[in-house]
Order: C-alpha cells, then sequence, then structure tokens
C-alpha cells in the first residue's frame, strides 16, 4: 500500500486532468523597478493570468536578492496613499491579477546590491496550494503612477 499511494500519486500528475496552480498561471511581462545607489528596497510588476476555473492564490514569494521579500498592497487612508502588506494576491478564476505601481506589487526588502537596469532578478512565486513558479523579471527604470499625478508624498509616509 505504501508504494502505491506514490504510483497513484505520479499517474494523477501525469494525467491531462490534473493541473497544478503554477502550471495554468501564466505570469506576463515581469520587472522589477530600478532604485538609485544606496536605496535597499524595490518592488517587482508582473500579470498572473488564470486560465483555470478555480480562483489560485499566491500566498508567498522569495528572491536571492534581498532579506525579505513581501506581497503588498496600497490603500487610500486619511487622504494618504500607505503601502499595506497582505497575505496572499487572488488571481480569479479565468482571469488576471495585476501588479504595478500604486497598486498590487511584490517588495524586495534589503537589497544585498545594487539592482542594474536589464539585470535579471529571480523571483519564485509560492501559490497556496503548495506549487511554485520561479521568474526572472528584468530591472527597469519607472515612475510610479502617483508621483506622476503629483503625489510625491505618496513615498514618505509607506509604511512596511
Amino acid at each position: 500500500m505504501k508504494l502505491l499511494t506514490p504510483v497513484l500519486f505520479i499517474l494523477l500528475a501525469l494525467s491531462h486532468n490534473f493541473v497544478m496552480a503554477g502550471d495554468d498561471v501564466t505570469i506576463i511581462d515581469p520587472y522589477v523597478r530600478a532604485v538609485p545607489p544606496g536605496q535597499t528596497v524595490s518592488a517587482a510588476f508582473l500579470q498572473l493570468e488564470n486560465k483555470s476555473a478555480e480562483t489560485r492564490y499566491v500566498v508567498n514569494a522569495t528572491s536571492p536578492v534581498s532579506n525579505v521579500v513581501e506581497l503588498h498592497s496600497h490603500v487610500h487612508e486619511n487622504g494618504m496613499m500607505k503601502m499595506r502588506q497582505i497575505d496572499s494576491i487572488e488571481i480569479p478564476a479565468n482571469g488576471k491579477a495585476v501588479l504595478e505601481p500604486g497598486g498590487l506589487h511584490i517588495m524586495l526588502i534589503g537589497l544585498h546590491d545594487a539592482l542594474k537596469i536589464d539585470q535579471k532578478v529571480s523571483i519564485t512565486l509560492e501559490f497556496k496550494n503548495g506549487t511554485s513558479q520561479t521568474i526572472e523579471a528584468p530591472v527597469r527604470k519607472i515612475m510610479m503612477k502617483g508621483m506622476m499625478k503629483g503625489k510625491g508624498a505618496m513615498m514618505k509616509d509607506m509604511k512596511h
């Protein structure tokens, strides 16, 4: 019986009807924000497309470029935009989750080295069902949407 259980699992995994979260979620246009020299915090952005009929969740992320990686969202509170760590990022069934400046994003905290434009940053996304997917995201120079709309004070009061 002990041998039968792993064999059944392997057969299920190889069947066409058995799809893990990492297999039915496509990652589109990942990138990491370039930051000035000496800055130890950056963020990653991307789109997650869920091709399954079930909602999927990213529950954790890791990267070798920083000490800590957190899932974040922005909230409008008392006239200020503030970052908040969140437990998961929901990817609706047959839908998308968009991680973009001023919205959902992945924080890279405690960068080990300066990030260089076009450098590839490895980020592993972990899904609620235990699967994971690793991406290589290029570093790009971008501006935050809120800062482009005259909300420059937004960065000053962000809390981690």
